[in-house]
């Protein structure tokens, strides 16, 4: 295996991640660093975000912001004045590239029309909401605390504000049919515009579901076979409606895919600011490093409170830490895969290294990868059992 000797181009900018990590209350299926408190101090946080903002351009002075993502937790529970400062903060302590997307994630049971005018006035230009079902009863089980008709009606409101918005829905539930995730979708489609997220329930450690499932037995999930299913009809349905899937779990008509997870996807740097966020830095000697903040709210606040940062954990990535990841998220892309123009010279050659086993030839004959002179693909096939082809290729 011979990979591109075509010089790697530069990202044309770094992505922002920051994290509020209260909610109202904790979803059962929900892993993410989410907590509920009785109060939040929003001056105290406010200041704090803004603080870590300025350690980071310390360090990092040369980035351009190319997007802005403020996810939880439930973003859309700050207060407006806090996401216009960070925005505002961020703008001045980089430039940003000319259309940089700034999303915000919100509950429907958190919208409110005016706190949504504030927010497109401060610079968010998309949002994504967690409408997560259509159905009454499935919202219950998920222990969300919107209707469907409320969800609906946060949709529109975010249609009326935003230039681009999203919303998310979540399936392969107990009981649920391909036919009745069928009729959900096409509803759910009437009031899409550009963009789905759409996700099947998995069980994660340390969550209320996990118990419920593994020990109290108290549900149980579709089988493999009808799994496969709800996958296999998604992406048609979707591609008939003129908005395939650009990554697994993501699909959306031309132009409208999500700026900011594409960095994530394609390998691009980002810096995370707030407890439990995640980076991904290149130092000015070049250096990659993996960063991760203190989870805890209140460690994290008095660490910025006291040093400037909450960072817990900077750890710089070697050679094969880099190429690995790079092939690892970039193979979830459905269609773009992994360019090898998105490799460095050193992460070619470790993986030219690593497959010259033959693992690569053996997957390209099974189906199971698409391989050519300009990169590696994942065919749809595959995709159905990502985890265990990227285990073997880089295993």
């Amino acid at each position: 295996m011979t990979v591109s000797s075509t010089e790697n181009t530069p990202p044309q900018g770094a992505a922002l991640y920051v994290h509020w990590p209260f909610c109202r209350k904790k979803c059962p299926y929900c892993d993410f660093n989410s907590h509920v408190r009785a109060g939040v101090d929003h001056a105290a946080w406010r200041a704090a975000m803004l603080r870590e903002l300025r350690y980071w351009q310390a360090r990092v002075p040369d980035l351009v912001l190319s997007s802005i993502f403020f996810g939880g937790g439930t973003p859309s529970l700050m207060e407006p004045d806090t996401v216009a400062a960070i925005i505002a903060e961020a703008r001045a302590l980089w430039p940003a590239s000319g259309m940089m997307e700034v999303t915000l994630e919100a509950n429907p049971t958190s919208v409110e029309a005016a706190n949504f005018r504030v927010l497109r006035e401060a610079g968010v230009n998309r949002v994504s909401l967690g409408v997560q079902s259509l159905d009454n009863a499935a919202l219950k089980f998920l222990g969300r605390e919107h209707s469907a008709h409320e969800a609906l009606d946060a949709v529109a409101l975010a249609a009326a504000t935003f230039p681009r918005y999203s919303f998310d829905l979540i399936y392969a539930l107990p009981g649920q049919t391909v036919a009745l995730w069928e009729a959900e979708l096409r509803e759910a489609l009437t009031h899409a515009r550009g963009h789905l997220s759409l996700y099947q329930l998995t069980i994660e450690q340390n969550t209320a579901f996990h118990h419920a499932y593994h020990v109290g037995k108290a549900f149980t999930l579709p089988d493999e076979s009808v799994a496969v299913d709800l996958y296999t009809h998604t992406g048609e349905q979707m591609a008939a409606a003129g908005m395939p899937a650009y990554e697994i779990s993501n699909y959306a008509a031309p132009g409208q895919q999500s700026r900011h997870n594409l960095s994530y996807w394609r390998g691009d740097a980002y810096l995370g600011i707030g407890p439990g966020a995640h980076g991904r830095v290149d130092l000015a000697n070049g250096t990659r490093v993996a960063t991760q903040t203190l989870k805890s709210p209140e460690r994290w606040l008095e660490a910025v409170t006291r040093q400037g940062h909450g960072v817990e954990e900077e750890t710089a990535l070697d050679v094969a830490a880099r190429a690995e990841e790079k092939i690892l998220m970039g193979l979830r892309l459905c269609e773009e895969g992994v360019p090898f123009t998105r490799l460095r010279a050193d992460e070619r050659a470790y993986l030219e290294a690593l497959w010259r086993d033959g693992r690569l030839a053996r997957l390209a004959s099974q189906g199971m990868i698409e391989h050519t002179e300009k990169g590696l693909h994942a065919p749809s096939n595959a995709q159905l059992v990502l985890n265990r082809v990227i285990e073997e290729l880089l295993g």
